[in-house]
């Protein structure tokens, strides 16, 4: 049976949490909420990198995102960082919805699961 390691766990969650090769992080989102679309997805992908760097992964290594936006007209602005961000020809499956995220200042929130 393989040991589970938890990263930063809290009381309700853990930031993420490795089994085998794998790591499924939560989801991450901005620390700003006063910043428009592009400011929130820059320091909400930010945030999984340091989170990644700390399971021993990164960016070329993630396998799966989920993307909610509180506004799906937020779409095309999200992928311009989005696109800036991912290593070419390393891209991960990807999916995007519109949902009410738990902060109503909040614009975005990315899950990712990545191999390490």
């Amino acid at each position: 049976m393989s040991d589970v390691r938890r990263i930063d766990p809290g009381p309700r969650l853990s930031e993420a949490v490795i089994l085998d090769d794998r790591m499924y992080l939560s989801g991450m989102i901005p620390e700003d909420t006063a910043l428009d679309i592009t400011g929130q997805v820059k320091q909400a992908l930010a945030e999984i990198d340091a989170l990644l760097a700390k399971g021993g992964s990164d960016r070329s290594r993630i396998l799966s995102a989920v993307i909610w936006l509180a506004d799906i007209a937020d779409f095309a602005a999200m992928n311009v960082v989005w696109d800036a961000w991912v290593v070419p020809a390393k891209t991960p499956a990807r999916a995007t919805v519109q949902a009410r995220l738990s902060d109503p200042k909040m614009k975005v929130e990315i899950m990712v699961v990545a191999a390490i």
